[in-house]
């Protein structure tokens, strides 16, 4: 890992990330996209410098961090279209995150107790998210739901297998970032969400990039 890249990259991302709220907040709508997409690059430079691109987990993380960005990128735009293709892109980036967490191996006893408070708390989500739910939004977003759910479990699977706490860590933030963006563009509360959204979803992007310099070969003994 080179160690000052990483910081800087990540530093940059932080700051990119609180321009991208101030952007938002005061409505300058295509500073605040510039701001996304540098705040994004960060998050990818950061998983670059940490060594993500030296084996093939750290590679499927990136992967699924480039899948991210694409779902950054496409959910500026304000349509159903482009919320539809973002949410696609981000279940697509989930699938890379459960496979590169299959990649490393994971302890199945860690994976079932963790699935149940994480069922548990999306059991509550549903309830409410359903009754704002538009009829063609209705099985993208119960399979955008499951697979997540299945990407927090299986990270915490392959922490129990000896993968670094930061990918539990990173999978947990997008979990709850999601609930900002369900929050804004499904249930249309009056709070802006982003305020607290972003700043956790850049920080889960950013713990992902820097857990996946953990390759098969360094993670040692498996946590019991």
């Amino acid at each position: 890992m080179n160690r000052p890249a990483t910081i800087i990259s990540a530093v940059a991302t932080a700051l990119a990330c609180a321009a991208l709220v101030y952007f938002l907040r005061v409505g300058w709508l295509q500073a605040a996209a510039a701001a996304k997409f540098l705040a994004s690059c960060g998050f990818l430079a950061t998983a670059i410098s940490a060594g993500a691109l030296r084996h093939g987990f750290g590679r499927i993380i990136f992967a699924g961090l480039m899948l991210s960005m694409s779902g950054d990128m496409l959910l500026v735009g304000q349509t159903q279209r482009h919320f539809l293709l973002g949410l696609t892109s981000f279940l697509l980036a989930h699938i890379a995150y459960i496979s590169a967490f299959f990649v490393h191996g994971i302890r199945g006893k860690w994976a079932a107790v963790a699935a149940v408070p994480v069922l548990f708390a999306t059991y509550f989500v549903m309830l409410w998210l359903e009754p704002h739910l538009a009829d063609e939004l209705t099985i993208p977003v119960h399979a955008y739901i499951g697979v997540i759910c299945i990407m927090v479990v299986t990270a915490f699977g392959a922490r129990g297998a000896g993968a670094s706490s930061l990918i539990v860590v990173g999978a947990v933030l997008f979990f709850v970032s999601d609930l900002s963006v369900a929050a804004q563009r499904i249930v249309i509360v009056d709070f802006p969400t982003v305020i607290w959204g972003l700043p956790l979803y850049y920080a889960g992007q950013l713990c992902l990039a820097i857990g996946s310099s953990q390759s098969l070969s360094q993670r040692g003994t498996p946590a019991k």
